[in-house]
């Protein structure tokens, strides 16, 4: 069952996901940072989470992105999380088309997200060489635009995507 996120999924949501990032390669292992971050700030836009047997597998985020050439109403999907034991099942991919349905419902432009090309093509993804975003291989940066012509220039994340561990959960600090 995919449903959107309670109060009471906050704990769990912000373990799952650090776990799901726990070993997998091109992360700063702060996604569940940044979660946390986006639900303080209010631009958690879409929060969803796929539940079966009463126990939480995946979850997913969607947050307003700003686009340089003042775009109006595009949004970032990410992080997408699932547990280890259950990823390459389907909960991602579930996760995945109930945001975009709900970004659609919403009247959204449209979605970008930073993230493994194969992977994305299947939603409609694709990487758009006038939409960037800087630091970043285009090929991974990729966008779909729902019922609006595709945005271009420049895209701006949230300062929640700067987040950075406390001391405690970086084992850089704690080493030296």
């Amino acid at each position: 069952m995919i449903r959107f996120e309670s109060p009471a999924d906050v704990e769990t949501i912000h373990a799952l996901t650090a776990a799901a990032f726990q070993h997998a390669p091109h992360t700063s292992h702060t996604e569940h940072l940044v979660v946390d971050a986006l639900r303080a700030r209010e631009q958690l836009t879409i929060s969803l989470v796929d539940e079966r047997d009463g126990e939480i597998l995946g979850h997913v985020a969607v947050s307003p992105v700003v686009v340089s050439n003042v775009c109006h109403g595009w949004f970032g999907l990410g992080p997408v999380s699932v547990l280890p034991g259950h990823q390459g099942r389907g909960v991602g991919s579930g996760l995945v088309r109930a945001a975009l349905r709900h970004l659609r419902e919403q009247g959204a432009a449209g979605c970008v997200v930073l993230g493994e090309p194969a992977y994305y093509a299947r939603f409609g993804f694709r990487a758009e060489p006038d939409l960037v975003l800087q630091g970043v291989p285009p090929g991974y940066f990729q966008a779909l635009a729902f019922d609006a012509p595709m945005a271009h220039g420049a895209v701006t994340y949230d300062a929640a995507f700067d987040v950075r561990p406390p001391d405690s959960e970086n084992p850089a600090a704690l080493q030296g």
